[in-house]
């Protein structure tokens, strides 16, 4: 999952050098802020990929297969309508983020114009997202590979061609990326319904279940509100480099790249963590869950300190590489260190993350993030006034440590609970 999850920051990387070759920063500044818009709706909606890998896990630790059947089929339909609402309402979205970052009028149009493209293709994406949960559920780890690289892969020759070959800059990046989805989606389903076809069959009546749906719900709705702090916090950082002037948020938006690559790099072991632990908790199975839970930390650090040293001793030439702009260069090799070391701040954050998700612990995590927000808003108020952008960095680190420290001490009382003789607590309240 580790090599799956480096194809997505490597189209981010790939979507941002097509841009930085027209060596204008609004351009630049526009894909970040339209990148950022679509994150926040689409990481507010990964509940559909995150909640469906820890019941499915659970389902499958049981020895439950109609089960792993039944949560599948929920995530399909709830992708599927909420995908053609958000194809709806993809202009009242890009006009949402247009007011909120309050850039620059030609960061506007740039930012317009990816929105408008990329939600188009939002029923391919939110499938994709149940189907990668039902397949990491169940521990399918090189199928997802496989369909990652075919996403990530077409998405990036497609951006190439529309948006470098034909010139179409910014829209050609947007449209590669919807070619992309419906690609992956097409390929995915065709596995899944295969699969599906050769198992048991299972009725509308399961699927229906009102107590499972309830408890998926319960899950999704804390997953999503855990988002949704999440991608807060990244608006935040966002606009207030905005207020920087449209070159800091180019050099930031660069600088978030690297971030993104490093949490993708660190994200294989914490989808081990939700695969590992919601298993072990569906076969009410401790001593797995603890030694999941160490070995997931274990290798994350030791992935966190290679990350960062590639990109102390890397990073000014992927700058380079990434954009043209000679003074988005400069300011975003000023604040290389700050990048790099993000992946050391977060590795505890993604690794509790990943357990909690898969015991379905997801009150704990929400309260957390919601709390780690908090936290971020009120230090770049107080750091940004005195450090400038090294305050709004600074700030970031202290939110990915909160998270991790915060999820991190409340891990013991929690499995005391699920795994104490009796009937196990649900955490999802």
């Amino acid at each position: 999952m580790t090599l799956a999850y480096l194809t997505t920051p490597l189209l981010g990387l790939t979507d941002t050098a097509i841009i930085g070759q027209y060596g204008d920063a609004a351009l630049l500044g526009g894909l970040a802020a339209g990148a950022l818009v679509f994150d926040f709706v689409f990481s507010t909606l990964n509940f559909l990929r995150s909640g469906t890998t820890g019941l499915v896990a659970q389902a499958y630790g049981a020895g439950d297969t109609s089960e792993e059947q039944a949560v599948f089929w929920r995530a399909f339909m709830i992708a599927l309508v909420l995908g053609l609402a958000v194809a709806a309402l993809a202009p009242l979205i890009a006009t949402g983020g247009i007011r909120f970052l309050g850039a620059e009028e030609e960061v506007n149009r740039a930012l317009d114009t990816y929105v408008r493209i990329r939600l188009l293709g939002a029923p391919f994406t939110l499938i994709n997202y149940a189907m990668l949960g039902y397949m990491l559920g169940r521990g399918e780890g090189r199928t997802a590979l496989g369909l990652q690289i075919l996403l990530n892969g077409t998405n990036i020759l497609f951006s190439l061609y529309l948006g470098l070959y034909l010139g179409w800059n910014v829209a050609g990046v947007a449209w590669g990326t919807v070619c992309g989805e419906l690609i992956a989606m097409l390929a995915g389903m065709t596995i899944v319904l295969s699969r599906l076809r050769a198992g048991q069959r299972i009725g509308m009546a399961r699927i229906a279940d009102m107590p499972a749906i309830g408890r998926m719900m319960t899950l999704n709705r804390d997953i999503m509100i855990r988002s949704f702090a999440l991608l807060a916090t990244f608006a935040l950082f966002a606009r207030q480099g905005a207020q920087f002037g449209t070159v800091t948020l180019a050099a930031n938006a660069v600088l978030m790249n690297f971030f993104m690559a490093a949490a993708f790099f660190l994200d294989g072991f914490a989808t081990a963590a939700e695969q590992l632990a919601g298993r072990a908790v569906g076969a009410g199975d401790r001593i797995a869950f603890r030694r999941a839970v160490r070995l997931c930390a274990l290798w994350g650090f030791v992935l966190s300190g290679i990350a960062t040293a590639a990109l102390l001793i890397w990073g000014g030439g992927l700058i380079a590489f990434l954009t043209t702009a000679e003074d988005v260069r400069e300011l975003a090799a000023a604040f290389l260190p700050w990048a790099a070391f993000t992946a050391m701040s977060a590795v505890l954050a993604f690794e509790m993350d990943g357990v909690f998700i898969g015991a379905t612990w997801s009150g704990d995590m929400r309260n957390t993030m919601l709390l780690s927000l908090a936290t971020f808003a009120a230090t770049m108020v107080a750091l940004t006034p005195l450090f400038g952008n090294h305050g709004l960095w600074a700030s970031l680190h202290i939110f990915l440590l909160m998270r991790g420290l915060g999820l991190a001490a409340m891990l013991p009382r929690r499995e005391r609970a699920t795994f104490a003789p009796g009937p196990a607590a649900s955490g999802t309240a």
